[in-house]
């Protein structure tokens, strides 16, 4: 199988789907963990426990109805803003480009290639760690004796 016989469409969705894996790693995701200091709670009950008290946390925090990602729906606002530039813009282009007639051929073109890009650009601003998540499991895991010093 060479690459010439792959689609470009199905190049850009390996591509995109690959650096969005990416993006959504480190302190600033949402998938990140607490990091526990191995204070002497920590060396007395052992790793493994501990571990177990941060799940523990993180399930209560999500049965209080949080998560661990802010939904601010930045995906489908992108996908918006992209699609109403990229129709401007396309509306425009097809005035310059082919006169009247092709105004609204090129609009809709815009709008499909503005809305793809805007829902790629907002998957990478979609993985905001949620604040009040992190602090409700922070504070659970304090009272167990624990110390988090940070999340990655």
């Amino acid at each position: 199988m060479s690459f010439s016989s792959v689609s470009p469409a199905a190049l850009v969705i390996v591509a995109v789907a690959a650096l969005a894996a990416c993006a959504q790693t480190g302190p600033q995701s949402s998938s990140a963990k607490p990091v526990l200091y191995p204070n002497e709670t920590f060396n007395r009950m052992g790793a493994q426990a501990a571990q177990a008290h941060v799940q523990a946390c993180e399930g209560k925090a999500v049965d209080a109805g949080l998560t661990p990602r802010v939904e601010d729906n930045a995906v489908a606002r992108s996908a918006a803003h992209g699609a109403a530039v990229g129709g401007t813009l396309g509306a425009v282009a097809g005035i310059f480009n082919g006169g009247i007639s092709r105004v609204a051929e090129n609009a809709a073109k815009g709008v499909v290639a503005g809305g793809a890009t805007g829902a790629v650009s907002g998957s990478f601003n979609n993985d905001k760690p949620n604040p009040i998540y992190r602090n409700f499991v922070s504070r659970c895991v304090q009272e167990k004796g624990l110390e988090v010093i940070g999340w990655n």
